[in-house]
């Protein structure tokens, strides 16, 4: 049953990533939610220093409002200083982040959290984190219907938004011609990824919310060239990687969490490579060429 349980919190974290993960990579946008996820965190300690506690929602308020100021910072600087996308998410995720590390440290007697578990987190506690309803009625792990929900929000938020998202994701110029915001599309997909980042931290940490958030839908991307496709390719990968992660680190005895980063990385390897050599094989030799 603990199986089960790491097993079903790792792929409902890499669905519900992935998902929006998809929309990242189209954009060219991947490593925002890299900046999201180490920028939300000085959202969590000012959120836990004012509300005293670690419950969902204040955590879920700070880091989503943290995450939508370095959205906002990144394009601030990207549209208004000419700077390269990738430079402003260097400058808005490293300042942001370390403004956390330095709230967790002269908090250090009153802040309940850390570096290394905001950077890791571990998938194994969450058999033991437990939902006990009044009367010792036990609903399961807590993180598993926190995840859950947000998997519903997600999968509601691209349902509803479909068509303005896919438009806006592979022609701007257009979207905004038929007089669709994409400004609004921009943030309102920001703050998604925020609130997914922020609530996967406690079981998975940042490290495999990056993974889960580039890994399937790059591999996806590999596969189709079909939107809808590319989503449903992304939440199956989601869940093999669960899978195969989890029995790895057990195998090896292992980290979990980076036993499914791994898994993920050989999966857009074994993808990467199998294409190339399907490319190969099917591309005639020019005359005189060497076939190796």
């Amino acid at each position: 049953m603990i199986a089960f349980w790491i097993i079903l919190t790792g792929a409902l974290v890499a669905i519900t990533c992935g998902l929006l993960g998809c929309f990242l990579i189209l954009r060219k946008m991947s490593m925002v939610g890299d900046a999201i996820s180490h920028a939300v965190l000085p959202g969590i300690v000012i959120a836990f220093l004012l509300s005293g506690s670690r419950e969902t929602l204040p955590m879920l308020l700070g880091a989503g409002a943290t995450g939508m100021l370095a959205t906002f910072l990144i394009e601030y600087f990207h549209r208004r200083a000419n700077l390269q996308t990738d430079a402003a998410i260097g400058v808005t995720f490293t300042f942001l982040f370390a403004v956390g590390i330095i709230l967790i440290s002269v908090f250090a007697g009153k802040v309940d959290l850390d570096q290394d578990c905001v950077l890791y987190g571990e998938i194994a506690y969450v058999p033991i984190d437990l939902w006990v309803m009044d009367g010792g009625i036990i609903l399961g792990p807590r993180p598993v219907y926190i995840l859950s929900a947000m998997l519903l929000v997600v999968i509601l938020f691209i349902k509803v938004g479909y068509k303005e998202l896919k438009l806006t994701s592979f022609d701007p110029a257009f979207a905004s011609a038929l007089g669709i915001s994409t400004a609004l599309w921009h943030y309102l997909l920001m703050a998604a990824v925020s609130l997914t980042t922020v609530s996967s931290f406690e079981s998975v940490g940042a490290i495999l919310v990056i993974a889960f958030l580039i890994g399937p839908p790059a591999t996806a991307y590999l596969l189709t060239h079909d939107l809808k496709h590319m989503l449903a390719i992304t939440a199956v990968l989601g869940i093999f990687i669960a899978f195969a992660g989890y029995w790895m680190a057990y195998w090896l005895n292992a980290s979990i969490a980076g036993c499914m980063a791994v898994v993920t990385g050989i999966c857009f390897a074994s993808v990467f490579v199998a294409q190339r050599i399907a490319k190969r094989k099917s591309s005639p030799a020019m005359p005189g060429e060497a076939i190796g």
